[in-house]
Order: structure tokens, then C-alpha cells, then sequence
């Protein structure tokens, strides 16, 4: 053989071997995207096929185009294939994917379309915030975490906090360190509570951790992380914060470990001091450890000051903080970047200046960190940090805090926002959009909304919006479902930060006086029953009753369509829900005014409006008080377990934190079935009881003695294990239509 021939055959097995790499790399995400296809469309799922070019464009985007009886659609990554076919499944087959519920039904043939091509400026897609790992998704499992990952991919999201699966990796950095398995129990804190542990805030609270929880979270997490990734996805995972056990301070005693100030009542947990030695030996130990359990993206959360100020206000060290922690991260993962929350900027304003805040981030070397913009829409940051002073920077809205079950969100001041940081800044540092919301699962038009602008930059008509939008919900060009919308749109989705029920909230008469010590969630000095606002809300209960109303006429043609049965349940929720004030306020002045008579009808008024909202609620499985702790239990391997995780389940959505004296009591309350027959209402029957007695007897009600009963009622009832539905009771139009009967004469102008 020639020395020529052999050195072409050696060229033809290179470039043979070179171009089979590529195609595999090129294949992966081609059979992710199919795969999901084949998931959300099972009958459907060949009449699409998935090209991958990543030539052409340096941004995420994605082709569209008829290719005989098929879809073709082309993208640089699986993330864009995927947005591809949402985008068309929903802008020429008139379908709906949502966090609860779908809607799809393809028409036959398939609508063409011409080549459409769409690029995103937005480098990062951000999604979740640590609290929604304890409010909503503790107890999901692989086939509810498949269906969100889905989701998130057709909704084009490419940079996921993914936090579950840290007990495993702290478990083998703490043992290094010297710790025993009784010290590091005493650390980790309970199942729902984890997120709050891992921002610093708690330690030991609901704790110790089953070690069955944490091998089957590490097994969770290595699923999630393995989807995620096939489909293109660069997940968020943590970082050192310096936030350690209180042991450390005994086995490194010249360490220099601190105590922080209380966080909502509890007692402040242990920090190591950035630029101490050992924070560097422990930061880069977590990272390589946690690259050994679950790979890497190089994105990683670490957020040492979300809620309390550091230590010093020197500029020189705040720097030196910030430099030490990236340069933990830098030492395990050259590639590292710090995904960085700047809530702190906002929640801690009078502390960061700008000279403080400009040295923070400027400690980190340029482009090296990512700047989450949290409350987007209503108290942005980026424009007081001189756009968080040149770092990269994502726009987020929250939307959701404590996963509040109701219907919220202004459409409009996000779209301001939204325009208003975009045109000012994309050809600057500007890099992404996001959502990260405290809770999920009842507002799923916010995500359509902002997700939307990841490909569609465009201002909307927020009317002609909502319009098209229900259209996709349902499938169909329903007049009265579309006007519904519309008043949606004018009422519940014209509001912001909605206010706290005092239906679930520990019982109170209402309360209007400045200066009043109680409990935040109960006053309301903004807001008087009178004539002009009869029902004291946040939106106009007499407007949105007109939504309900439309709602129903709809129920012949969309009873079968599962969103149109979820929003019924959720509208005529919202309905009596904002009753609330009026009938509180009615068992107010009555008993102010010692009418035995009055206060009687005001009170069975009460009642029965807790009664009709357990029937409501229990017209679909995302309101099940019994479904969360169906959930919670499965996680158990034994009767032990599964009470632990009940427990647990219980406490965060009730007292919070497990004692009868905790000061975030009702934060994170939901309006479920179940928890307005089983704890709201026995409450409230407790505090009526209370106040008859005082009206009978004419003496002073003892405020004293009620908070006594009421707390110790809240804590038993965390500790119990009664039984409440995991399935559905009743049809939620029948329920609905008899609440509309029964309520009509409150909604007459």
C-alpha cells in the first residue's frame, strides 16, 4: 500500500469518526424531543419530525415548516425543538399546555404552515425559586417531575433551579469533616422545610431526615438532572453559602463560625466567614462531591445574605465575601459561574448602597455571576443597581408568594416592566427572563404570559390576549368562556401582591386602626366594608362575580374540558372566597354592637361560607388537602415514616414552624379541601363560641384564653392523622351552579 492511499484511508476513519461523533451529539436531543412527543401526543406524535442545526445562530431558535403530511421543525438544541412545537401546537392548532391540566386536540390533517423561522435574545430562561421546592413540589415523584420538565421545555426553559438530592451530598462533606452521623441529623431540617435550610434560615426544624429519604432523593434528583440535560437544559445547582452546623464550631474551634440574627422568630443559624480558610476548603469539597453525584452545568446558586445583613458594612470586605465565595466555586469548576439571587438589594435596601452593592459584585470577576432580578413586576431592581452595576442580569417576576391559592397577577404592570427593562437594557447585560414564584398550580396564564416573551418580544393587546387565549384553553371560539376572560382580566389578573385571607389566618374580629399590634395578616386598615366597597378586596368582587357567571354559561359546550372544570372550580372559589371580609365584618358588628340576634345569623352566614368552600375545592384534585398527604406519605417505607412526612406535610401549610408558638403561623395557608372542614373551621367555630359566651354572659372576651385554645388546637392538629379525600367528591359545575343559586342576591348592585 502506497504511503498516499494509506494516509487517505486514515483521513476517511478520521472524518468518518468525527462526523458519527457529531451526529450522535446531534441525535440525543432529536430523540428527547420525540420522546416527549411521543408523551404529550401518543397518537400523534409521527406526524412531527426534529432537525438539529446549530450552525447557523449563536441564540436559541427554532424553524417551522409543512414537509408533506408532517411537521418539520429544526432547532439549534432540544429546549428550541421543543418551543418549536408549542409554538405551533399552539398558534395554529388552537392548544393549551399548562401546569394542571392540557388541551389538545389536533385537527386532522394537520394545519401547514410555511417556514417560519424564530430567534430568542434571552441566553437564559430561569424557572423556580427555592420556596417552590417546599410549597409545592415536596412530594412529587418521577412521573409528576417528568410531566413538569415537559413542560418547561415546550415553555422553553433552559436554566432550572434544581436543589433536590443536597442531603446526600452534605452527608459525605460533613463526614469528611469530621462529623457524626448524630450532629449532621441534627442539621438537616424537615422534608418541606429543606429549602429554608438550605438558604440559611432554619437548622434541625422537622428534622432528623429518614435515610431512606435521602437515597431516594439522590435517585430522584440524578432522573431529574438526566432529563433535563437530554433535552438541552443547564440546571442550577447549589453552592456554598458558609451557612454550617453548629458542631463545626467545636471541631474547628479557630474557625471563625458566627451566629447570625433570629430569622422570623427562630433562633439565627451558624455562618463561616467567607474569608476564612476553611470556607474555601469546604466550598470547593461540596462542589467536587456534588459533581461526582450528579455532574455539572457550572451554574451555581449561592445566596449567603438572602434575608439578614452581613456582618460588616465595609465596602473592601464585602468584596473580599464575595471574591472568597466565587473563588470556592472557581477552584472545584474553572467553568463556574454564581447564579446569585438579588433579592437582598431589594428585601435589605437602607443596607445595600451602592457602594456596597457595586463592591459585592464587583468581587466577582466580570460575567462570572448571574443576577436573578426577582420582583420584576413590581419592585424591580435592576433600575436602583445601576443594572446590578454591568454584571449579567435576568428579568424574573414572582407572581405567587407562599403558593397563596388564588387568582392573581397583573398582566399589565408585567408587560410594563417587562418593556421597560428590555428596551433599556437587552444590548446591554440584560441575558434572560424568568419566574420565580414562591408556589404553582393556580395561576398557570402568568407562565403562558411571561414565557411567551421568550420568543415574542412584541408588546400585546392584553384584551386580544386574553381573547385567544381562552380560545386555546378550550379549544373553542366560546363567547361567554372568552368574556369571562375578560373580566379576569379587568379584576383578578389587574392586581399584584394580594393580601392574606383572614378566613384562614388564626380568627380575628376585623381591624382597621393605624397602629394596631396585631398580626399583619389580619389588618386590614386599607381596606372598610361601605357601600362603595362592599366586600373590602384587592379587586372588584361585584365585576369578577360577572366572570363566574359567564363561566357557567359555557358548561353545555366545555363540561367535558378538563382546564374549563378546573377553572370553574378555581373562579367559584375566588367567589366565596371574597365574601371573606363582609361576613367577617358582619359577625364584627354585631358583636360590637351586642345583638344576640344579628351576631347568630352572622355566624352561621360564616360557617356555612367555610362549608360551601370545602365543597368547591373538592370538586378538583389540586385543592385535596388529602392528595398532599396522600403524596407526603408514599415517601415512607414504614408507618413511622409515613406519619413523619404527614407530620411534616401538615406543619408547613398550617403552624409552619412545629411548636405551638411559631411566628410564621397561616404564612403559607391554602385554600384546600379539607383544610376548611378540618382546621379553618373548627377555628373559627372555637372563636365564635368564644364571643357568644361573652354576649351571653356579658363579660369580657379573654383574648388570652382564646390564643391558648387556638394555638394548642393548631398544634394537635398537626400532630393527628384523620383522613381526609384524595379523590374528587363532585362535579364541580353542579357545585358551582348551586353557589351561584344560593350567593346571587351578595352581587347585586
Amino acid at each position: 500500500m502506497s504511503k498516499h492511499k494509506f494516509l487517505y484511508i486514515v483521513f476517511i476513519i478520521i472524518f468518518s469518526l468525527t462526523n458519527c461523533e457529531k451526529n450522535v451529539s446531534k441525535s440525543e436531543p432529536i430523540k428527547a424531543a420525540l420522546a416527549l412527543t411521543e408523551r404529550l401526543l401518543p397518537n400523534n406524535y409521527t406526524s412531527f419530525e426534529f432537525t438539529i442545526d446549530s450552525s447557523s445562530s449563536n441564540k436559541d431558535y427554532f424553524e417551522i415548516e409543512s414537509l408533506g403530511n408532517k411537521i418539520k421543525i429544526t432547532g439549534n438544541n432540544g429546549i428550541a425543538l421543543s418551543s418549536g412545537l408549542d409554538w405551533y401546537l399552539k398558534n395554529y392548532c388552537q392548544s393549551d399546555i399548562s401546569l394542571n391540566s392540557n388541551q389538545i386536540n389536533l385537527p386532522n390533517p394537520l394545519p401547514p404552515v410555511e417556514k417560519t423561522r424564530i430567534e430568542t435574545p434571552f441566553d437564559y430562561r430561569y424557572f423556580f425559586n427555592y420556596c417552590t421546592y417546599g410549597y409545592t413540589m415536596p412530594w412529587w415523584d418521577w412521573s409528576r417531575w417528568e410531566q413538569m420538565i415537559d413542560y418547561m421545555a415546550l415553555k422553553g426553559v433552559n436554566m432550572p433551579l434544581a436543589i433536590i438530592g443536597q442531603e446526600a451530598v452534605w452527608v459525605e462533606v460533613f463526614k469528611e469533616l469530621g462529623m457524626t452521623d448524630e450532629q449532621i441529623s441534627s442539621f438537616f431540617v424537615g422534608p418541606a422545610h429543606l429549602p429554608w435550610g438550605w438558604m440559611g434560615n432554619i437548622d434541625g426544624m422537622g428534622g432528623p431526615l429518614p435515610d431512606s429519604w435521602i437515597k431516594k432523593r439522590k435517585e430522584l434528583q440524578v432522573k431529574i438532572l438526566n432529563r433535563m440535560r437530554a433535552l438541552g437544559m443547564k440546571p442550577v445547582l447549589q453552592s456554598f453559602t458558609g451557612h454550617v452546623p453548629k458542631a463545626l464550631k467545636e471541631l474547628y474551634p479557630n474557625a471563625n463560625i458566627f451566629q447570625i440574627d433570629e430569622w422570623a422568630g427562630v433562633e439565627g443559624t451558624y455562618f463561616l466567614d467567607p474569608t476564612d480558610p476553611l470556607f474555601q476548603t469546604i466550598g470547593t469539597a461540596f462542589i467536587k462531591k456534588q459533581t461526582e453525584l450528579y455532574g455539572t452545568d457550572h451554574l451555581y446558586d449561592a445566596d449567603c445574605f438572602i434575608e439578614v445583613n452581613p456582618p460588616s458594612t465595609d465596602p473592601e470586605f464585602l468584596a473580599q465575601v464575595s471574591h472568597n465565595v466565587y473563588e470556592s466555586m472557581a477552584k472545584a469548576d474553572p467553568e463556574a459561574v454564581w447564579v446569585l439571587q438579588g433579592w437582598f438589594f431589594y428585601f435589605k435596601k437602607d443596607f445595600w448602597t451602592k457602594e456596597r452593592g457595586r463592591a459585592f459584585l464587583n468581587g466577582i470577576p466580570k460575567d462570572k455571576v448571574i443576577v436573578l432580578d426577582l420582583y420584576g413586576e413590581k419592585n424591580p431592581t435592576w433600575d436602583k443597581t445601576d443594572a446590578f452595576y454591568g454584571q449579567p442580569w435576568i428579568w424574573n417576576v414572582i407572581c405567587n408568594e407562599d403558593q397563596k391559592v388564588n387568582m392573581s397577577g397583573d398582566l399589565s404592570a408585567m408587560q410594563k416592566q417587562f418593556q421597560l427593562a428590555y428596551n433599556s437594557e437587552i444590548k446591554n447585560n440584560l441575558k434572560g427572563i424568568g419566574v420565580i414564584p414562591e408556589g404553582l398550580g393556580y395561576n398557570s396564564i402568568i407562565q403562558d404570559f411571561i414565557f411567551e416573551k421568550t420568543w415574542n418580544q412584541d408588546k400585546v393587546n392584553i384584551d386580544e390576549w386574553l381573547s385567544n387565549y381562552a380560545i386555546r384553553r378550550y379549544g373553542v371560539e366560546n363567547k361567554d368562556a372568552q368574556q369571562a376572560w375578560q373580566v379576569l382580566g379587568k379584576t383578578v389578573y389587574n392586581r399584584t401582591r394580594t393580601m392574606w385571607s383572614p378566613l384562614i389566618t388564626t380568627p380575628r374580629l376585623m381591624i382597621f386602626e393605624e397602629g394596631s399590634k396585631e398580626d399583619e395578616r389580619h389588618v386590614r386598615k386599607d381596606f372598610k366594608i361601605t357601600k362603595k366597597t362592599p366586600f373590602a378586596w384587592d379587586f372588584d368582587v361585584i365585576e369578577f362575580s360577572k366572570a363566574a357567571d359567564l363561566i357557567l354559561n359555557a358548561s353545555e359546550t366545555l363540561k367535558d374540558n378538563e382546564s374549563y372544570n378546573f377553572d370553574v372550580t378555581n373562579i367559584y372559589r375566588e367567589l366565596i372566597a371574597g365574601l371573606t371580609h363582609k361576613m367577617i365584618n358582619n359577625l364584627s358588628v354585631a358583636y360590637q354592637a351586642k345583638d344576640k340576634e344579628k351576631f347568630e345569623v352572622a355566624a352561621a352566614n360564616l360557617l356555612k361560607m367555610l362549608d360551601d368552600l370545602d365543597a368547591i375545592t373538592g370538586t378538583n384534585e389540586n385543592f385535596l388537602l388529602g392528595k398532599w398527604l396522600e403524596d407526603a406519605r408514599s415517601w415512607g417505607d414504614n408507618k413511622e415514616e409515613q406519619d413523619f412526612f404527614e407530620w411534616n406535610a401538615r406543619t408547613i401549610i398550617t403552624i409552619w414552624q412545629p411548636y405551638p408558638e411559631g411566628g410564621l403561623r397561616d404564612y403559607a395557608g391554602k385554600q384546600w379541601n379539607g383544610l376548611f372542614s378540618g382546621y379553618y373551621k373548627p377555628r373559627w367555630e372555637l372563636f365564635i363560641n368564644h364571643l357568644r359566651q361573652s354576649l351571653l354572659k356579658n363579660i369580657e372576651f379573654n383574648p388570652k384564653q382564646y390564643d391558648k385554645e387556638v394555638r394548642e388546637m393548631d398544634y394537635n392538629w398537626t400532630k393527628s392523622n384523620d383522613s381526609y379525600p384524595s379523590k374528587v367528591t363532585e362535579n364541580p359545575i353542579v357545585v358551582a351552579k348551586r353557589l351561584q343559586k344560593e350567593y346571587k342576591s351578595f352581587f347585586k348592585q
